[in-house]
């Protein structure tokens, strides 16, 4: 159960905002977080979680200054530490495996698996007196950084685009948090392709900043087209499981295609569902500074939005029927054929 030191750092009256972006790696979910800043209630830094920067001597900020000299992420730390928190980019200390010994690491890596398996799972972790004495730690300190970061840019809603169901499920038991979901569906055969070549389809347009701004190339992050394929599978039956952890309103499917293709109205229906104005974005997002951490795209030059489809051409026989064989059920039942 968490248990609240909120009190002794609480600077708004109402519990925190926040849109939470599931869905698997590669699904737009940095497009659509960057899409969503553009409204003057809505704010994102990108993946709040914070645990893939690398060298941080080397990442850039999406205000193309290199990480550590980026005021507006200066500025955060000054106003964590303001609030009893030490705070550090590059180790940010948010993600629900901060800290954690191997036993709990080990535990926290499969994906969401349903209520049983999950009480499993809980009852496993609550063995561990590290999982215990650092799980409240790590969520208060989640809370007061999506604080500061909404008061930082005087916005009312937050953004996290982390996409992991397991830290959502997890920040679901922050009582702090009023968390909103957005599950971005992408036909699987696209994300496969980027798993597999992450490098080529799934970062910064100009080779120079890729990598996180250092240049260079992202490492392939699955060594065959069929992990990535289950990889895909796993993540949406992820998110199958979390959509019966939450009440209908609190809950937003949207697709990839549709929203490359229908930006503005899509965009209306999401404000809809937060309730905010929808007739405030801008369809120039990146006509103001973002403060990102994630996917290479937040580092690209144009506000234009096309739609990748690029699987349907790069991937080969073979490596179709693989994906069919894997993931093809879940393909069709997410209406892609």
């Amino acid at each position: 159960m968490f248990k609240s030191l909120h009190h002794k750092h609480k600077f708004q009256d109402s519990k925190i905002r926040l849109v939470y972006i599931l869905a698997p790696s590669h699904s737009g979910s940095t497009l659509l977080a960057m899409l969503l800043n553009s409204h003057p209630e809505i704010c994102t830094v990108g993946e709040l979680k914070i645990t893939t920067l690398g060298d941080p001597s080397l990442y850039r900020c999406s205000c193309r200054k290199m990480i550590r000299d980026c005021e507006f992420w200066n500025g955060i730390s000054d106003d964590m530490l303001q609030r009893g928190f030490v705070f550090d980019i590059a180790d940010a200390g948010t993600d629900i495996r901060t800290n954690m010994d191997p036993y709990v690491s080990k535990l926290l890596k499969p994906l969401h698996r349903g209520p049983f398996l999950e009480n499993i799972r809980d009852l496993a972790l609550n063995l561990s007196p590290t999982w215990r004495n650092n799980l409240d730690k790590v969520l208060l300190k989640n809370s007061v950084l999506i604080e500061c970061v909404a008061l930082r840019l005087k916005k009312k809603i937050v953004v996290d685009s982390s996409k992991i169901g397991i830290r959502l499920k997890y920040l679901l038991r922050n009582p702090e948090l009023d968390i909103s979901v957005i599950r971005l569906i992408r036909d699987g055969r696209g994300v496969a392709l980027a798993y597999l070549n992450p490098a080529i389809f799934a970062d910064c347009q100009n080779a120079s900043l890729r990598n996180g701004g250092a240049g260079g190339f992202l490492s392939n992050e699955h060594s065959s087209f069929a992990d990535a394929s289950l990889e895909w599978r796993r993540s949406n039956e992820e998110a199958d499981h979390l959509r019966e952890c939450l009440p209908k309103e609190k809950w937003f499917e949207l697709r990839y295609e549709t929203l490359c293709n229908h930006p503005q109205e899509t965009l209306k229906q999401i404000a809809i569902f937060l309730g905010v104005s929808s007739t405030t974005f801008s369809s120039d997002f990146r006509y103001k500074e973002h403060h990102v951490i994630g996917n290479g795209m937040r580092l690209d030059d144009t506000s234009n939005i096309t739609l990748d489809e690029r699987w349907r051409t790069h991937l080969t026989t073979e490596q179709l029927n693989i994906f069919e064989n894997v993931a093809g059920n879940m393909n069709r039942k997410l209406g892609y054929f």
